[in-house]
C-alpha cells in the first residue's frame, strides 16, 4: 500500500510538472526572471483570505488585435488566459488614455471628476482631483500592499498628484501619455522635451539602460513579486506602454510578421507579440512565487485601436478617440482559479468603472456612503454568469469639444442641445449626439499596402445637418443601421437620461499650459513644477506689501 501511494504521488507530481512545463514552453525574452521559473516551490504558509489582484492595462490595443478575435497577430498567452478564464464580450472603456485610467482608479464617470475633455497634457497644471478617493487608497486601508508599474497619465504638476501620493506604496514608470520605449524621452512640442522614467518620486536615471519598456516593466514586476510575502495581499497595477505609438519593438519580434507589407501594422504586430510574451512571464512569476492560486488577473485595453498607427477594431466602427464602438468597446477578460464559471463568455454589460467596487468588495473593503460611485460590483456576473446590475453607461458628455455646426435644441426635441458631443447606452440602445468622431469601418484589407490606404475603408455620407444617431447595439453591434428617425420616442428617452446625468456634472478641468512645466527648468525631467509654498510666499509677500501701503497712506 505504501509503495502504491508513493507511486501515485510521483505520478501526480509528474502530471503537474508536465502541465507547468506546457505553460512555460514559450521562448523567454530578456524580461524573464532570474533562475528557473518551472517547478519551484511556492513560499510556505497559508494564503491570505483576500485575493492578490493583478490588473494589466494595455494601451491602444484594438478590438480585433487578439488571437481569439480573429487577428493575424499571434497572442498565445492572452488566448490561453482568456480561454481558461472569462472573456468579457460586452465590455466598455473610454475612448482615450486619461479618461479610462481616471474611471478605473475612482469608479466615477468623467463628468464627476472634471476630466470630461480630452486627456491631461504634459504642460497642463492638471491632475486627477485630489478630493477623489482612489482604489489603491481603499485597498491599503484593508491591508493591501499596492504597487504600480507603467504609465500613469493622471497628472503630475504637483507632488500631491504623483502615484505615491494617490495610494501606491511604490511606482516605477512614466508620468506622460507616451514616449520613446528605449530612451524614455518625450517632446511635447519643439524645444519642450524631457526625460520621463520615474522610480517613486524621483527620475530613475539609474534604470536608463536602453531596455525596451515592455521588458523593463516586466522585470520590475518580477522583482516586486519576488520580494513580497505572498501570505499578504498585493494589488499590482501594470499599465504597459505598449502598443501605443511610437511604434517600436525589439528586432526578434518581427520574425513572424515579415509578410505584413504595411509598416505600421508590422511594427504594431511585433509590439503586441512582445507584450504577449511579457504577460506570460508575469504569469510564470505569479506561479513561481506562490501567488497564482489566490490571484485574480484582469486584462483590459484602455481604448480602441488607432488604424493609422497599426491598430484594428474590425468589424467595429470608428477608432480611438471616438464614441463609436471601435473607440470604446475593448478587449477584456478575467483569469483566476477563484472563478466559478471558468472557460465561459460574459455577454453582460460591464464598464471600466465597475472594477473599483468589484475589486474593493473582493478585497473585503468598505465602500463609503459619501463616495458616489458610478460603477457596480459585477463579480457574480463575471464569476457565476448572473445578470449584470448595470443597465446603462454614460459614455461621456463633453461640453467643450468642437460643437457640431448643425446641432440645436430643436434637433434634440427641446430636451438636449445636439451640438454637444455626448454618447449614452441604455439597455440595447445607444445614442450619440454632436460630433462623434472618425466614423469609418477599417477592414483588414486596409493594412495590405505598404502605406495606409483609406480607399479600402467603408464610409457613410450622412445627410447634411445630422447630429443624432440611434443604434440597437445588441442587434447591430457594428452601427450600420441608424434608427433615430424610426424611433423618436426612444431618442427622447435617452436624451432625457443624458440631461439627468448632465445635472450632476462638475465643471470641466482643462487649464491652459503653464510655461513653468518645461523640463529645462526641472533638470531636464518631466515632473512636478507647481510649488504651493512659493505661491503662498508670494501671496504673503503681496499681502505684506499691501499692508505697508495702507500704513503709509494712514500716516500720510
Amino acid at each position: 500500500r505504501m509503495v502504491a501511494a508513493v507511486l501515485a504521488g510521483l505520478s501526480l507530481l509528474s502530471l503537474l510538472t508536465c502541465g507547468y512545463l506546457a505553460w512555460g514552453s514559450r521562448r523567454g525574452g530578456a524580461e524573464e526572471a532570474p533562475g528557473n521559473l518551472l517547478g519551484e516551490e511556492p513560499a510556505a504558509g497559508a494564503p491570505p483570505s483576500q485575493p492578490h489582484i493583478i490588473f494589466i492595462l494595455a494601451d491602444d490595443q484594438g478590438f480585433r488585435d487578439v488571437g481569439y478575435h480573429g487577428s493575424e497577430i499571434r497572442t498565445p498567452t492572452l488566448d490561453k488566459l482568456a480561454a481558461e478564464g472569462v472573456k468579457l464580450e460586452n465590455y466598455y472603456v473610454q475612448p482615450m488614455c486619461t479618461p479610462s485610467r481616471s474611471q478605473l482608479i475612482t469608479g466615477k464617470y468623467q463628468i464627476h471628476t472634471g476630466l470630461q475633455h480630452s486627456i491631461i497634457r504634459p504642460t497642463q497644471p492638471n491632475c486627477l482631483p485630489l478630493d477623489n478617493v482612489t482604489l489603491p487608497q481603499k485597498l491599503k486601508e484593508v491591508g493591501y500592499s499596492t504597487h504600480m508599474v507603467g504609465k500613469w497619465h493622471l497628472g503630475f504638476y504637483r507632488r500631491e498628484c504623483m502615484p505615491t501620493q494617490r495610494g501606491f506604496d511604490s511606482f516605477f514608470g512614466s508620468l506622460l501619455g507616451s514616449g520613446d520605449y528605449y530612451t524614455h524621452f518625450k517632446c511635447d512640442s519643439p524645444g519642450i522635451c524631457g526625460y520621463d522614467l520615474y522610480e517613486n518620486d524621483n527620475a530613475a536615471w539609474d534604470h536608463d539602460n536602453g531596455i525596451y519598456s515592455t521588458q523593463m516593466y516586466t522585470q520590475k514586476v518580477q522583482q516586486i513579486l519576488a520580494s513580497h510575502d505572498p501570505r499578504k495581499p498585493i494589488f499590482l497595477y501594470i499599465a504597459y506602454q505598449a502598443v501605443h505609438s511610437p511604434l517600436q519593438a525589439p528586432g526578434r519580434y518581427f520574425e513572424h510578421y515579415r509578410s505584413i507589407n504595411n509598416i505600421n501594422r508590422r511594427r504594431y504586430a511585433a509590439m503586441l507579440a512582445c507584450l504577449d510574451e511579457a504577460i506570460n512571464n508575469v504569469t510564470l512569476a505569479l506561479r513561481k512565487y506562490g501567488y497564482y492560486e489566490n490571484s485574480i488577473i484582469i486584462y483590459s485595453s484602455d481604448n480602441g485601436g488607432q488604424p493609422m498607427a497599426g491598430g484594428s477594431n474590425w468589424p467595429l466602427r470608428g477608432s480611438k478617440g471616438t464614441y463609436w464602438e471601435g473607440g470604446i468597446r475593448a478587449v477584456g477578460f478575467v483569469h483566476s482559479p477563484l472563478l466559478k464559471n471558468k472557460g465561459s463568455v460574459c455577454k453582460e454589460l460591464v464598464h471600466i468603472t465597475d472594477w473599483f467596487p468589484t475589486l474593493l468588495t473582493l478585497a473585503e473593503g468598505q465602500i463609503d456612503e459619501d463616495i458616489q460611485l458610478d460603477g457596480y460590483d459585477v463579480w457574480e456576473t463575471i464569476s457565476e454568469g448572473r445578470r449584470s446590475p448595470r443597465v446603462d453607461i454614460l459614455h461621456n458628455i463633453d461640453p467643450i469639444y468642437t460643437k457640431a455646426k448643425n446641432g440645436s435644441w430643436a434637433a434634440g426635441y427641446g430636451i438636449w442641445n445636439t451640438a454637444i458631443q455626448s454618447a449614452i447606452r441604455v439597455n440595447h440602445w445607444k445614442l450619440l449626439t454632436g460630433n462623434p468622431g472618425y466614423s469609418d469601418w477599417v477592414p483588414p484589407q486596409a493594412f495590405s499596402n505598404a502605406g495606409p490606404n483609406r480607399w479600402h475603408n467603408e464610409r457613410v455620407s450622412w445627410s447634411a445637418g445630422k447630429t443624432v444617431w440611434l443604434f440597437n447595439i445588441t442587434a447591430d453591434p457594428y452601427e450600420r443601421m441608424d434608427l433615430s428617425a424610426r424611433h423618436p420616442e426612444v431618442v427622447k428617452q435617452l436624451l432625457r437620461r443624458l440631461s439627468q446625468f448632465n445635472k450632476t456634472a462638475v465643471p470641466v478641468r482643462y487649464p491652459p499650459k503653464d510655461p513653468r512645466s518645461n523640463p529645462k527648468l526641472n533638470g531636464g525631467v518631466w515632473g512636478p513644477w507647481f510649488k504651493e509654498d512659493e505661491k503662498k510666499k508670494k501671496s504673503d509677500k503681496s499681502r505684506g506689501a499691501n499692508k505697508q501701503k495702507k500704513n503709509k497712506n494712514k500716516n500720510k
